[in-house]
């Protein structure tokens, strides 16, 4: 690491304390950018880092809300604005317990470096509450969604920031809070993305990083002269994003013989297809979110307290949530014999674990990259929106396709262009981060 680089991610570290994830990907990126900072002596001494680890603005509300019993609640509500120099900001709203600072920072930072893979104008940005909607009636998740809006409408709009959906917001709680927005801002316009087919959502955006980030994998394998019709594959999580995982490989002839939850995980070795999959849209609809009733119901092995990346797999697709893949995992995962490990989670992967694969060789795909197939469905809606005119299913499909490609062949020729032929890390990184530099020299000191 070069005295530059440790000096900034000190100061990361100093500026940002107690938000370990935020440092994480901080320091996956900048060790990528060694080399372009070497070759590029402008970036330095424009100080574009310093400036790209910095938040344009961070906005942080209270929410209080009333449930079904009278009792008044109060949450925390967060909108990060990192970086708009290639578009307005854009990025998902997450509600979940867990929910706080260093991981929206995290989450941002990461989105602006994704967002600019997709080619699309797009700058990151990311938001959310420590709200929980589990649990909770249409009722208490309305009255949420409507204070935390009314905060919230005040710093967004189709020109300067469009958040979509993330964990704990779906289609439900994205309806709630565009109807609310639509009320104080008496307009209809597409402030918001992940919303229903019927007022201005886009086909597949539901399933659209998984599918993404299936496409993604099958451009790796390729690479090596293999496909995914015969392969199997391990998957965490059953929500949107392993739905969709699931569905695509199974269309391309794949076998995912994995799913996990925060109970433990199933391996079913003939494979989640079929009424198995409706099965888990039964499970996701009703808010359970524990992998046991399927093994129960379909006879098949269940794990308790377990990550699925002890069984043998010839490619891992880590889909639930950040940091879910350790040294152990890696290992276990190396001597199973997998091939692949493909990100469809935001940076599921530590980085003692990264290092792992990186040295034994095996394809490994950053989630910035693999996964950017949800933003960028939310792109073409946002396109869609702006036209006044919905595109069929086959339409977003291929163009979700040909993003995918384009940004597997950036990340292969960047990584090569780079010194490091094959590296999928550096690639994406450097990829991204050039886009959105090259941006902010043109730009000036803003």
């Amino acid at each position: 690491m070069s005295e530059y680089i440790a000096k900034l991610m000190l100061e990361v570290k100093a500026k940002n304390p107690n938000e370990p994830e935020f440092h994480q990907a901080v320091q996956e990126i900048v060790e990528s950018l060694e080399v372009v900072l070497e070759r590029h002596p402008e970036y330095r001494s424009a100080k574009i880092l310093e400036r790209m680890v910095e938040p344009e603005r961070l906005i942080m509300f209270r929410v209080p809300w009333m449930d079904d019993q009278g009792e008044i609640h109060i949450n925390r509500g967060f909108r990060i604005d990192m970086n708009s120099a290639i578009g307005p900001y854009k990025g998902g709203l997450r509600f979940h317990p867990s929910v706080n600072l260093g991981i929206l920072k995290f989450l941002a930072f990461e989105q602006v470096l994704k967002n600019s893979l997709t080619t699309l104008p797009m700058g990151g940005g990311k938001g959310g509450s420590d709200f929980d909607p589990k649990g909770k009636s249409d009722n208490e998740v309305m009255h949420f969604c409507q204070s935390f809006m009314t905060e919230l409408f005040r710093h967004i709009g189709p020109n300067t920031d469009v958040p979509a959906g993330d964990i704990g917001v779906g289609t439900r709680e994205i309806g709630f809070l565009f109807g609310q927005y639509k009320r104080l801002k008496n307009e209809f316009t597409g402030v918001l993305t992940g919303k229903g087919l019927n007022w201005g959502g886009s086909l597949i955006r539901p399933e659209a990083t998984g599918f993404g980030a299936v496409y993604f994998a099958h451009e790796m394998l390729k690479t090596k002269g293999m496909e995914i019709e015969g392969k199997t594959f391990a998957v965490s999580g059953f929500g949107n994003v392993a739905w969709g995982v699931i569905q695509k490989i199974n269309q391309l002839g794949g076998r995912v013989v994995t799913i996990s939850g925060p109970d433990g995980f199933v391996y079913d070795k003939f494979g989640v297809k079929g009424e198995k999959v409706e099965f888990l849209l039964q499970m996701r609809a009703s808010a359970n979110d524990r992998v046991q009733e399927y093994a129960d119901k379909f006879k098949v092995e269940f794990y308790p307290n377990k990550r699925p990346w002890s069984v043998k797999v010839d490619v891992a697709m880590p889909c639930a949530t950040q940091n879910e893949i350790f040294v152990d995992d890696a290992k276990e995962l190396l001597k199973n014999g997998c091939q692949c490990v493909c990100e469809a989670a935001n940076m599921p992967t530590t980085l003692d674990a990264y290092k792992i694969f990186r040295d034994a060789g095996i394809l490994f795909a950053p989630g910035k990259a693999a996964n950017a197939g949800g933003v960028a469905v939310s792109g073409l809606e946002m396109s869609q929106n702006s036209m006044r005119l919905p595109w069929p299913k086959e339409e977003v499909d291929h163009r979700l396709n040909q993003i995918m490609k384009q940004i597997h062949d950036t990340c292969i020729s960047t990584a090569e262009r780079f010194g490091t032929p094959g590296n999928y890390v550096n690639g994406a990184n450097i990829a991204g981060f050039l886009k959105v530099a090259d941006a902010m020299l043109d730009q000036g000191l803003v």
